[in-house]
């Protein structure tokens, strides 16, 4: 009887395995977007062996694989992920999902919707990002993580599975340079930071050049920035940048750009109002100093006569309640969130412009 029963068990076992077995696909063999140049291999955003000139914080910075995705479709039912990344420290102003994990997201109906994350469990994971999903095919992205350098990552399908790779979702390139910010701090998963969720609502892609306390608009990132093939270019990188530095360096980046890119329109964004200053009255008055000083940069280039220059203000990016940021530096999901919805529309009237 005992016989039995363990054969029965073995059976059953059997049969559960091969329910549930998985096959798992290289990252390499899907399409990974998101790069500034995007035929590098690798998942870090910038192969910076080719700028040496670059200051060492930004080419560290470069390694992280903020702003990339995988791009795939598939008619499994369940979708797993093993990855490993570097040896970052933990950050107090991330979840480790936000920064070491992955976001998944599936085209449903035309929208992108949030569908799983993976959780970090150490340098390397191993992660069901979702299971039970209804047969058919699904158009899906996998958010890489936002604050390490990622240095494999496999896709799990079910065992009688297909994945396909698929091509790049958005359309056109529009660089985003700027700080930790830009980067994804403090975003609670990889797909919530700013230029991700720009991506997903407007159907163009948003390239992450977001470099946490390093965009300080030197000449050699400027000339790096030139050197991106981009429809548009943004620039968010007052929050990094003394007011003294926002005056000097701020003329030769955005003329850089445009000696290269003559039509390209640049929309330049304040700085958002930190909340570390709500009540700290020299913190807010140098972070004032800073958007004061980038006005009156802008305002110079028009009157000099600097073609398709646009301009965000930084007063409501965030709102008012103070509820916007984790640290009162960083947004939090609230934040960027409302950060969106003052972007976002003038975005679309530049995308609007070039597309005539």
């Amino acid at each position: 009887m005992k016989l039995k029963v363990m054969a029965v068990g073995l059976f059953l076992f059997s049969c559960l395995y091969t329910v549930n077995a998985q096959k798992f696909v290289n990252g390499s063999e899907l399409e990974l977007i998101g790069k500034m140049f995007p035929d590098e291999p690798g998942y870090s955003r910038l192969d910076t062996t080719k700028w040496p000139d670059l200051p060492d914080p930004v080419k560290s910075l470069l390694q992280h694989s903020a702003g990339l995705a995988l791009s795939f479709s598939t008619n499994s039912n369940k979708i797993s992920a093993k990855w490993c990344v570097g040896g970052a420290g933990a950050l107090n102003n991330m979840t480790p999902i936000g920064q070491k994990g992955l976001d998944l997201y599936i085209r449903r109906n035309g929208k992108w919707e949030y569908a799983g994350v993976g959780r970090p469990k150490d340098k390397c994971s191993s992660y069901t990002l979702i299971e039970n999903m209804e047969d058919g095919w699904k158009e899906c992205l996998v958010y890489l993580p936002l604050y390490d350098e990622l240095k494999s990552i496999e896709i799990g399908i079910d065992e009688d599975a297909q994945i396909r790779k698929h091509l790049d979702p958005f359309k056109k390139r529009i660089l985003v340079y700027g700080s930790s910010i830009v980067h994804g701090a403090s975003a609670a998963r990889p797909g919530i930071a700013y230029p991700a969720r720009l991506s997903r609502n407007t159907g163009y892609h948003f390239i992450n050049f977001g470099v946490s306390g390093s965009a300080k608009m030197e000449a050699s990132v400027a000339k790096l920035i030139a050197s991106v093939q981009a429809d548009i270019y943004v620039l968010d990188c007052v929050p990094n940048s003394n007011p003294e530095v926002i005056t000097e360096r701020t003329a030769n980046l955005v003329k850089t750009i445009r000696a290269a890119h003559p039509n390209a329109p640049i929309v330049m964004i304040e700085s958002i109002v930190r909340e570390s200053g709500n009540f700290d009255t020299k913190i807010a008055a140098f972070e004032s100093q800073k958007n004061i000083n980038f006005k009156i940069e802008y305002e110079k280039l028009i009157a000099e006569g600097v073609k398709g220059l646009y301009y965000i203000e930084g007063k409501d990016l965030i709102g008012h309640d103070h509820e916007g940021t984790t640290d009162g530096i960083h947004p939090n999901d609230l934040g960027f969130d409302r950060m969106v919805q003052i972007i976002e529309p003038v975005m679309r009237k530049v995308i609007a412009e070039i597309e005539k």
